[in-house]
C-alpha cells in the first residue's frame, strides 16, 4: 500500500495529527469524515519496528448524525482561530491588518460556519448557494447595520455576493459589533429557516455558541482595507498546521518565554539608564541655569556698583555747588554790612543828603530782596534733588530686597540640588545592593555549572561502559554462532533476546544523548545568563564612575555657591555703608537747609537798627 494512502475512501472534513520526537507512534483525529460504506473504518497498527502494520477493520458506531458531527466540528475550529487569534493578537500588541494570518484563517473558519446548511436556490442558469442572503437581514433587525450595507454595495470591486458577505464580516469586525449583529440573525429563526435547513449550525446551539465566542474579538483593533483586495476570488480553505501542536512548538515555546524574561530584563535596566540619564540632564540643565542666575546677579552687582558711584560723585559735586553758593551769599552778607555801617557813619556825620541815601538804600534792599529770591530758587532746587536724591535711594533700598529674594531662592534651589544629591545616593547603595545579590546568582551559576558538568562526566563513563557491553555482547553473539550451528532453535531464541536487549540499550543511548544534548544548551544558557549578568555590573561600574563625577560638579558648584555668597554678603556691606553715607548726606542737607535761612533774619535786623 502506497505511503499516504490509508484514508482513501473517505470524503470530506478535515484531520488533525500529532507526531512524537521519535517518529515511532502516530495520534490522529478526523472530523466528519464520510464513507460510502459506514460500517468499517480502517485502523494501522504499527508493527514491533516502529512502521505501519497492516490494516485492520474495526467497527464504527452507526449511531452519530453526520450534521452533528460537521457542527461540532466547525465549533471546535471557531474555537480554535478566535482563541489563537485573541492570542496572538494580543502578544503582537498593534492593529491586525489584512495580511495577518491567524485573521485570515478565522474568516474562512467564519465563512464555512455560515455557509453550513444553507439552501440551495435553483434559477434557469445555474444554483446560487451564498451567505449574503442573511447578512442582508441584518439592516432589518439592527438599524445601525445599514451603514455596513450601504458601504458594502458602494464598493466598486465587489461584483459577486460572496465578495460582499467577505467584505462585510471584516467590516462588522472593524466595528466590534459582529456578534451583536449574528446575534440578532440567531433569535429571528423564522426568518432564518428561509435560507438554512433545519440541521444548519445557525440554527443550533452552536450557532449561539459561536456568537457567545465572538464577543472575545471586541478585544482586538483591527484596521483592514477592503477596497483594493479581491474578495470576489479568494478560495476559502482552512489551514490545519497552524493548529497542530508539536513537542518541538512547546520547547520553542519555553524557549520563547525565557527569551522575553531576558529581554524584559534588558528593557528594565535600559529603562533605569534612562532615568539616570535624564536626572543627569536636569542636573546639567539646573547647573546651566544656576550660572546663568550668577552671571546676572554679577552682572546686576557691577551696575548697582557703578550706579552708586555716580550717585556718589552727583552728591560731591551737589556739596561743593553748596559750598560756592554759601561763599558767595557770605560775602555778599559781608559786601552788605560794609556799606550799611558806612552808610551810618556818613548819616551821623551829615545828615545832609538824606532822602538820597534813603532812596538809595531802598534800592539796595531791593536788589537784596531779588538776591534773596534767587538764593530761595536755588535752595528749592537743591531741595527737589534731595527728594531725587531720595527716590534713587528708594529705589536701590527696593533692589537691595529683590536681591535678598534671589538669595532666598538660591538657598532653595541649593537644598533641592542637596536632595537630589541624597537621592542619588540612595539608588547608588540600591544598586549595589543589586550588584551584590548578582555575584551570588553568579556564584549560584558556578555550582550549577560545576555539578552538570560532573553529571555529563558520568553520563560519558555510562556511554563507555554501555559501547563495551554492546561490543562483549556482539562477541558472545559470534562464538555462539561459530559454537551452535547444530542448535539452531535455542540459538534463534538467544538472539530473539538479545535484539531486544540491543534495542533497549539503543533507546537507552539515544535517552542520554537527548539529555546530553539538553545538559548542554542549559550550559550554554547559563553562560550566556553570565555574559550577561557581567555585562551588567560593567555597566553598574560606568554609572558608579558617572556618580561620582556629578559628586564632584556638585561640590564644585557648592564652592562657587559659597564664594558667591561672600560676594552678596560684601556687597550687603557695602550697601549698607552707603546707606549710611546717604544718610550723613541728608543730616548735611538739613544743616544747610538751616544756615541758608539765617541771613535773611541779619538783614531783617539792619532794617530794623536803620529806622
Amino acid at each position: 500500500m502506497a505511503e499516504g494512502s490509508w484514508f482513501d475512501g473517505f470524503q470530506g472534513g478535515p484531520f488533525l495529527g500529532r507526531w512524537n520526537s521519535r517518529g515511532r507512534a502516530m495520534t490522529f483525529q478526523v472530523w466528519g469524515w464520510r464513507r460510502e460504506d459506514a460500517s468499517q473504518v480502517l485502523a494501522w497498527v504499527p508493527d514491533a519496528e516502529g512502521g505501519r502494520g497492516a490494516a485492520m477493520p474495526r467497527r464504527t458506531p452507526a449511531t452519530k448524525d453526520p450534521t452533528a458531527v460537521e457542527r461540532a466540528n466547525l465549533l471546535n475550529m471557531a474555537k480554535l482561530s478566535i482563541k489563537g487569534l485573541i492570542e496572538s493578537a494580543l502578544s503582537f500588541g498593534r492593529t491586525l491588518d489584512s495580511d495577518y494570518p491567524p485573521l485570515q484563517q478565522f474568516f474562512v473558519v467564519m465563512e464555512h460556519c455560515l455557509k453550513h446548511g444553507l439552501k440551495v436556490r435553483k434559477s434557469f442558469l445555474s444554483y446560487n448557494k451564498t451567505i449574503w442572503g442573511p447578512l442582508e437581514l441584518v439592516e432589518k433587525l439592527y438599524p445601525e447595520a445599514e451603514e455596513i450595507g450601504a458601504s458594502v454595495r458602494d464598493l466598486p470591486g465587489l461584483k459577486t455576493p460572496l465578495g460582499r458577505a467577505r467584505a462585510w464580516l471584516r467590516l462588522a469586525l472593524m466595528q466590534k459589533k459582529m456578534a451583536d449583529y449574528l446575534r440578532c440573525l440567531i433569535i429571528q429563526r423564522d426568518l432564518l429557516s428561509e435560507f438554512y435547513e433545519y440541521h444548519a449550525l445557525m440554527m443550533e446551539e452552536e450557532g449561539a455558541v459561536i456568537v457567545g465566542l465572538l464577543v472575545g474579538l471586541n478585544v482586538i483593533d483591527a484596521n483592514l482595507c477592503v477596497k483594493g483586495e479581491d474578495l470576489d476570488s479568494q478560495v476559502g480553505v482552512i489551514d490545519f498546521s497552524m493548529y497542530l501542536k508539536n513537542e518541538e512548538d512547546i520547547g520553542n515555546k519555553e524557549r520563547n518565554v525565557q527569551i522575553a524574561a531576558i529581554l524584559d530584563q534588558k528593557n528594565y535596566v535600559e529603562e533605569l539608564n534612562r532615568q539616570l540619564n535624564s536626572t543627569v540632564s536636569s542636573l546639567h540643565s539646573r547647573v546651566d541655569s544656576l550660572e546663568k542666575s550668577n552671571t546676572k546677579l554679577i552682572e546686576e552687582l557691577a551696575i548697582a556698583k557703578n550706579n552708586i558711584i555716580k550717585l556718589q560723585e552727583e552728591n560731591h559735586q551737589l556739596r561743593s555747588e553748596n559750598k560756592l553758593i554759601l561763599m558767595k551769599t557770605q560775602q555778599h552778607l559781608e559786601v552788605t554790612k560794609v556799606d550799611v555801617e558806612t552808610e551810618l557813619q556818613t548819616y551821623k556825620h551829615s545828615r545832609q543828603g538824606l532822602d538820597e541815601m534813603y532812596n538809595e538804600a531802598r534800592r539796595q534792599l531791593r536788589d537784596e530782596s531779588q538776591l534773596r529770591q534767587d538764593v530761595e530758587n536755588e535752595l528749592a532746587v537743591q531741595v527737589s534733588m534731595k527728594h531725587e536724591i531720595e527716590l534713587a535711594m528708594k529705589l536701590l533700598e527696593k533692589d537691595i530686597h529683590e536681591k535678598q529674594d534671589t538669595l532666598i531662592g538660591l538657598r532653595q534651589q541649593l537644598e533641592e540640588v542637596k536632595a537630589i544629591n541624597i537621592e542619588m545616593y540612595q539608588k547608588l547603595q540600591g544598586s549595589e545592593d543589586g550588584l551584590k545579590e548578582k555575584n551570588e546568582i553568579i556564584a549560584r551559576l558556578e555550582e550549577k555549572t560545576n555539578k552538570i558538568t560532573a553529571a555529563m562526566r558520568q553520563l560519558e563513563q555510562r556511554l563507555q561502559q554501555a559501547e563495551k557491553a554492546q561490543m562483549e555482547a556482539e562477541a558472545e553473539d559470534k562464538k555462539h554462532l561459530q559454537e551452535c550451528q547444530s542448535k539452531s532453535d535455542n540459538l534463534q531464541k538467544q538472539i530473539s533476546q538479545k535484539e531486544k536487549q540491543l534495542v533497549q540499550l539503543e533507546t537507552d543511548l539515544k535517552i542520554e544523548k537527548e539529555w546530553r544534548q539538553t545538559l548542554q544548551e542549559d550550559l550554554q544558557k547559563e553562560k550566556d545568563a553570565l555574559s550577561h549578568l557581567r555585562n551588567e555590573t560593567q555597566q553598574i561600574i560606568s554609572l558608579k564612575k558617572e556618580f561620582l563625577n556629578i559628586q564632584d560638579e556638585n561640590q564644585q558648584l557648592k564652592k562657587i555657591y559659597h564664594e558667591q555668597e561672600q560676594a552678596l554678603q560684601e556687597l550687603g556691606n557695602k550697601l549698607s555703608e552707603s546707606k549710611l553715607k546717604i544718610e550723613d548726606i541728608k543730616e548735611a542737607n538739613k544743616a544747610l537747609q538751616v544756615g541758608g535761612q539765617r541771613p535773611p533774619q541779619g538783614a531783617r535786623d539792619g532794617e530794623a537798627g536803620a529806622s
